[in-house]
Formats: structure tokens, sequence, C-alpha cells
């Protein structure tokens, strides 16, 4: 019997689990959100474990060019209805 004040075996770390990388839905649901400064916690937790810094760059800069594109197509369309 082993005395009560003695050091018990500590637990053995728990093993990573390996998390499925995101989808681009994921990732262009998380990089949209961003846009607009706003994301639970339980989701930006999420993210850090599936979504890679490249895939966040890549579809940022995608979807920033469709913004950029889309207003300059409605700028195209205002000024020929008002012209």
């Amino acid at each position: 019997m082993a005395p009560a004040d003695a050091p018990s075996d500590p637990e053995p770390p728990a093993p990573k689990t390996e998390s499925k990388p995101a989808s681009l839905r994921q990732v262009a649901g998380a990089v949209f959100w961003s846009f607009f400064g706003v994301r639970r916690g339980e989701h930006m937790e999420q993210d850090e474990v599936t979504i890679k810094p490249l895939q966040v760059i890549v579809v940022g800069v995608a979807l920033a060019a469709v913004f950029v594109f889309a207003l300059l197509a409605l700028v195209q369309i205002v000024l020929r209805v008002a012209g």
C-alpha cells in the first residue's frame, strides 16, 4: 500500500487527433466573416486547427478581387443608368 502523500504517476498526454483539412467552403466562410471582423470563438478555434495560412491567403486575395470587380460593375451600371 502506497502512502497517501506519495505523488501518483501523471496521466500520459492525450494523443493528438488528426483533424480533417478544411474544405473550400469552410475557408471561404472564415475569410468572408473576417472581412467584417466577426467570428465566434468556437469557430476560430476550429479554424486554427483545420485551415492552413496559405489557404487563407489564396481565398482572401480571390474574394477581395471578386469584391473589387463587383464594386466596379456596380459603378458602371449606375453610370450607365444616370448618363
